[in-house]
């Protein structure tokens, strides 16, 4: 199985909190859920960490069979929409998205 990650590393803009949360739940968890190939979808917000200095207050998780499902989804029209929704995201957001590709191994 391969994991792709978006890692939200910085703040959210203060006061911006609810609006933020609101807008990936309401608007682009629908999408991220539509992508071709999808096995599973989480959506991770930090409560805590070791190290306050780099903050990842949001996390989102896709798992799929092969990296060839990965790269389907990622040319799908479905990734262009989510891209385009997620501009009002990165409005409330101080920080950047690290997206990485893991292989995963279920014990």
């Amino acid at each position: 199985m391969y994991i792709r990650c978006a890692f939200f590393k910085g703040k959210i803009k203060e006061g911006m909190e609810e609006s933020f949360h609101a807008h990936w739940r309401d608007n682009l968890v629908p999408l991220w859920g539509a992508f071709p190939h999808l096995l599973e979808l989480r959506v991770h917000r930090e409560v805590e960490s070791d190290d306050p200095e780099s903050p990842f207050p949001l996390v989102m998780a896709m798992k799929f069979e092969t990296r060839a499902h990965i790269e389907e989804a990622l040319a799908s029209p479905t990734r262009w929409e989510s891209k385009e929704v997620s501009k009002k995201l990165f409005e409330m957001f101080d920080g950047h998205v690290i997206h990485t590709v893991f292989e995963a191994d279920q014990f």
